[in-house]
């Protein structure tokens, strides 16, 4: 009996470690034992015996990393990389935008099984876009060869402020069809699985830290720039919410006194002069009002001076709220996605320019300014992620604990 609380202690010790070294796995994709160790502060040797135990429950597969060998110049071996084994489960990622959803089907390791995008008006109906996304995820586990009983989690981005005390949508003059709706419970209805929801832009900036233009950084502002403008904010490398999920509106600061009238009831937001249904309006009277976003970067990359002067006013109306947001925040760097990130330089170059002129000069230095690896993908990459995130409490209950073997 005297030794029953020590072995107890060693097997929640040894316990705590694997979720430690699954944890590493769940965030990162892949990892090397060398990478483990160095995330979790572990001795290399118990790192190999923790994993050792992970490969015997059929949790940890090793792979082979042909872009590691070529990254270091073909010297050497490439690393031995470890990921979760496919059969522990898979993980779906929803982006809602204002015009679209977007729907992926992942492994655990963040490789992504199926993708999906439909085009349509989300803010006028919740039901229809829950609709149109349960119907994609239903479609996409097929494709992919994934039952439903294998998906451990959901994450779902939504453009508009998620409280979470509540569950519901923020502010119901953003999304107008979701007043009301807990969008997090109603997709657990319709799915049958359990649904992590998070602000779109959040989604973005998490996407882009943990694959894209912000790894290595603790402090990031991610702009989406489509249909609305958001920001997401990564504050000591953790998305930041705020009191009541409403932190990163940037596309509801006001720039224009005497300005349009925004859909948030305000006058002249930033989202009125500097997102793309502003600029469209903008250009129909010169060209028409088929055109499309896509047409004004294309029309602008090819020298059209009245597309050019649109985008470019958009990056110097941003910089200026995003020079406010560097002085409050110092972040390392500001990475700009959605639609109009494909124009690059026509937007970055005006952004830069008044981020200089409007923050002040350390915080203007310390912030680099680029585009985003990930493009429209961002945010259901920060979708699948989040999902994956909550996985390993799944997981342990999956595989009836982590009661270690071995010391």
């Amino acid at each position: 009996m005297g030794l029953s609380p020590r072995t107890g202690s060693l097997e929640s010790l040894r316990e705590h470690n694997l979720l430690r070294v699954i944890d590493v796995l769940l965030e990162r994709g892949l990892a090397s034992r060398a990478d483990i160790a160095r995330h979790t502060g572990l001795s290399r040797t118990t790192v190999s015996s923790l994993v050792a135990d992970l490969i015997d429950r059929g949790l940890v597969a090793e792979r082979t990393d042909v872009e590691q060998q070529r990254d270091s110049g073909g010297a050497g071996r490439p690393p031995v990389l470890l990921a979760l084994d496919r059969s522990a489960g898979a993980a779906i990622g929803i982006d809602f935008g204002h015009s679209h959803v977007r729907v992926a089907v992942a492994d655990l390791s963040h490789e992504i099984l199926a993708e999906s995008t439909r085009t349509m008006d989300v803010d006028g109906s919740a039901a229809e876009g829950l609709g149109a996304a349960a119907g994609l995820v239903d479609q996409l586990l097929a494709e992919a060869g994934v039952p439903r009983d294998r998906v451990i989690n959901v994450g779902m981005g939504v453009p508009g402020p998620i409280s979470h005390i509540t569950g519901s949508v923020g502010n119901g003059a953003i999304l107008p069809g979701w007043v009301g709706v807990n969008p997090g419970a109603e997709m657990e209805r319709r799915l049958g699985l359990p649904v992590s929801v998070e602000n779109d832009a959040n989604l973005g900036a998490f996407g882009e830290v943990l694959f894209g233009a912000g790894r290595g950084a603790q402090e990031i502002v991610y702009l989406k720039v489509s249909s609305g403008i958001g920001a997401g904010l990564i504050v000591g490398g953790r998305i930041h919410r705020g009191a009541g999920g409403t932190a990163g509106e940037i596309g509801h600061v006001l720039v224009d006194e005497e300005g349009h009238v925004c859909r948030c009831g305000n006058r002249g937001c930033l989202e009125t002069v500097a997102a793309a249904p502003g600029l469209l309006e903008q250009l129909g009277r010169t060209h028409g009002t088929g055109i499309s976003i896509e047409d004004v970067v294309r029309l602008a990359s090819a020298g059209d001076p009245g597309c050019r002067r649109v985008i470019s006013d958009s990056g110097r109306h941003i910089g200026r709220a995003v020079a406010m947001l560097c002085n409050l925040l110092n972040p390392a760097r500001v990475i700009v996605g959605g639609d109009l990130s494909a124009a690059g330089d026509l937007l970055l170059d005006p952004l830069r320019a008044a981020l200089r002129r409007y923050a002040i000069p350390s915080a203007a230095e310390d912030a680099e300014v680029l585009t985003g690896t990930l493009g429209e993908r961002a945010e259901v990459r920060g979708a699948v992620a989040l999902a994956i995130g909550e996985a390993d409490r799944t997981l342990m209950q999956a595989t009836g604990g982590m009661t270690a073997t071995g010391s």
